[in-house]
């Protein structure tokens, strides 16, 4: 059965709202892409429209930017800090926006969706 973003079959009492119509494309859900610290596994998708989003699975590296100096550079990751998104993203080690990593130059916080742009960029906070 298709994942789907449409409303729910039922209402917050628990009563099932009068059927209508079937599900329409437009409101495709796709599974969620949990990024890993790993060897570099990236996808292309085509989506509605026929753009493309680009998939980032597992990736080594991040684009860290300092704050102070304004300079952006590629470093490698040593270890996952935290995800405040979930408990449970946090417990399996996802890399999400907001999450924290340690690297060479110190902690990073992510600044980019890893799993819709493909890439990983972050921003030095310590």
């Amino acid at each position: 059965m298709a994942r789907s973003h449409a409303r729910s079959k039922r209402k917050y009492t628990g009563k099932k709202f009068k059927y209508f119509r079937k599900k329409r494309k437009r409101e495709l859900e796709r599974p969620t892409i949990d990024t890993e610290i790993g060897a570099e596994k990236k996808k292309k998708q085509r989506v509605l429209g026929g753009n493309f989003k680009l998939r980032l699975f597992a990736t080594q590296y991040i684009n860290v930017t300092d704050p102070n100096t304004n300079k952006t550079q590629k470093v490698r990751i040593l270890g996952f800090e935290e995800n405040i998104a979930s408990k449970d993203l946090n417990r399996r080690h996802v890399l999400t926006k907001g999450a924290v990593v340690e690297t060479e130059l110190g902690n990073v916080k992510i600044s980019s969706r890893p799993g819709q742009h493909g890439v990983l960029n972050g921003v030095l906070i310590s």
